[in-house]
């Protein structure tokens, strides 16, 4: 009787599972876990998944990019203004060698994405098939972690690694390759299973009391403490908690690139924007700090400028979720290896209520010296548009409360400068890999993850041209992405660069540029380009007034420079505020 009843449960069991194929069950596990939105780009590796996803519209939306560059920009977008992981799919060779750029970029700057590569049957594999490419190899060092499938039983275990992976700890990007003949066998599947654990991966540290309890006993003995809050601070959803422990200090917060919008800069405590084009203050005052308590940042070298000179005399509380980036760069004092906002909420219940007036008001001296040297005159110019005013009117006129997407180049530093960021998740840009073509597939995605939020990309005309195809995308699925690009006919960074350092000789930076009007209204997409300052207000209006999508071209001044600039080779502290008179 026992024997009958196991085997009766037995087929119970098996009759729940059903025969399907490597594709659909692949499916399955991402509706499964909760993906609504995928960014991809067909083609023979892939083709048996594609079948399968043609049945399932009314619960994946698939959206066909131009390019696979711009599909895993796409998914970075949507990413970091949603905190939930980008999804992309590609096929084996070019289209997997397509993504390796933003893979990297989305590895560097902490991007949750899944990845999912279509590759040739496994038995041609290592053959040099049609399209094949060692995709494994050649993604390990642009991945947190990848992995090949060559079995469909094997997909769903997968499947469920790569979401655990990539969305915990410091998150970042994972590739699943997938053999065609896994794609098209049939086998048993049966429920899908979240990953919640893996033996050997130990994504969020045990928080340490007795590190917290450092931090605060050297915080209780600065006079002049200073915060610097990176991206970390955003990924740990701890900006009420950072807000909360500077209002009781005190202590002045400013913001890495990546960490804008983690504390709001019409914050009295917010003193600036950290880096090489960031603000005068926070980049003086980092050599006059005593204790530099970096939260959530990994002090990269547009930070710190030359190490040597970096912060000598503080001693430094480095709060860092991942341990290699501990002790890398600059030694820590205190090391507290933890979640920021587990830390932070710790950190708050041990220190005193303070205030540091004095500390703060020596912020304000400097930023006025900035102010009078380099903002009043890029807001009260005459003769060619300004870049730095386009993004003051911009953010006046969306309360810094739009999501701000950029590419690289002096544009993007300017809109980190001059765009007041009020909220969390509102900028996106490319950090650590500097990315030219980012901006207009991000804001893609951007939009895409947060229809209802005003999303605007600030893009330089080199960068523009980079992904420029994206437009076809934007046409076929009319997302509402404010475009506006600044156009000064040059690729402006490195022309900077080249008049500073290298006595003028401008060796190709200089671009002719198509009719960009013309270009985006081939597109379908309304379109207007502005020469004359008293024009630009109206233009601004029109664009955010838009319910479709809307191209904004800006002529600005062909040599204009981004001040603050810290040279290369040079401490933080001698951070220029106009241009060499020996260059």
């Amino acid at each position: 009787m026992d024997a009958l009843l196991t085997k009766t449960k037995e087929k119970t069991v098996l009759a729940e599972k059903e025969n399907i194929t490597g594709s659909e069950a692949l499916l399955k596990c991402l509706v499964a876990e909760n993906v609504k939105t995928i960014f991809g780009y067909p083609g023979g590796a892939i083709m048996p998944v594609y079948d399968a996803l043609y049945g399932y519209a009314d619960q994946l939306t698939h959206i066909l990019v131009r390019h696979e560059q711009g599909a895993i920009h796409a998914a970075q977008g949507f990413a970091r203004v949603s905190g939930k992981p980008g999804v992309v799919f590609a096929t084996s060779g070019p289209g997997a060698t397509n993504l390796v750029t933003g893979l990297a970029d989305a590895l560097i700057d902490s991007t949750p994405l899944v990845c999912i590569t279509g590759q040739v049957f496994a038995h041609l594999l290592g053959t040099d098939a049609f399209q094949e490419i060692d995709v494994i190899n050649t993604t390990i060092p642009v991945t947190k972690w990848n992995v090949q499938v060559t079995e469909a039983k094997d997909i769903a275990g997968a499947v469920a690694k790569a979401f655990h992976i990539a969305t915990t700890g410091r998150p970042g990007p994972v590739l699943i390759d997938i053999t065609k003949n896994a794609q098209n066998e049939l086998f048993e599947f049966a429920e899908y299973k979240k990953c919640e654990s893996i033996r050997t991966y130990k994504p969020k540290p045990q928080l340490q009391i007795s590190e917290v309890e450092a931090a605060a006993a050297l915080i209780h003995q600065a006079k002049k403490p200073y915060i610097l809050a990176g991206q970390g601070i955003l990924l740990s959803g701890a900006s009420k908690e950072l807000m909360a422990f500077s209002e009781k200090t005190g202590i002045p917060v400013a913001s890495t690139l990546l960490g804008l919008g983690a504390f709001p800069t019409n914050h009295p405590n917010y003193v600036g924007y950290l880096g090489m084009h960031g603000n005068y203050g926070p980049n003086v005052n980092t050599n006059q700090c005593d204790v530099l308590i970096a939260i959530g940042m990994r002090f990269d070298d547009r930070v710190t400028g030359n190490v040597s000179k970096y912060a000598k005399q503080a001693k430094v509380i480095h709060i860092e979720i991942d341990k290699a980036e501990i002790n890398k760069i600059i030694k820590a004092d205190v090391a507290v290896h933890a979640d920021a906002r587990e830390a932070l909420g710790s950190l708050i219940n041990l220190v005193q209520p303070n205030s540091h007036s004095e500390w703060m008001e020596s912020f304000r001296v400097l930023n006025r010296e900035e102010h009078e040297k380099v903002v009043h005159h890029e807001f009260n110019s005459t003769g060619e548009i300004k870049m730095a005013e386009v993004i003051n009117h911009l953010s006046n006129q969306t309360n810094g409360e739009a999501i701000m997407v950029t590419d690289v180049g002096q544009h993007q530093m300017i809109a980190s400068r001059y765009y007041q960021f009020k909220n969390p998740r509102t900028n996106v840009t490319s950090g650590g890999a500097g990315t030219m073509g980012f901006a207009l597939p991000a804001a893609m995605g951007a939009k895409l993850a947060i229809p209802e939020q005003q999303v605007v990309a600030v893009i330089g005309d080199g960068g523009y041209q980079m992904t420029v195809q994206e437009l076809g995308t934007i046409m076929q699925y009319k997302i509402p992405v404010k475009i506006l690009v600044l156009n000064n006919n040059f690729l402006g960074m490195v022309r900077q660069w080249q008049q500073l350092f290298h006595g003028k000789r401008y060796s190709f930076t200089e671009m002719v540029n198509p009719n960009f009007v013309k270009l985006a209204e081939a597109y379908s997409i309304p379109a207007r380009k502005v020469e004359k300052r008293e024009d630009l207000q109206a233009a601004l209006n029109e664009m955010l007034a838009a319910k479709t999508p809307y191209f904004l071209e800006v002529v600005v001044g062909k040599e204009d420079n981004v001040f603050p600039m810290v040279p290369a080779g040079a401490g933080v502290a001698d951070v220029l505020l106009e241009a060499p008179t020996n260059k």
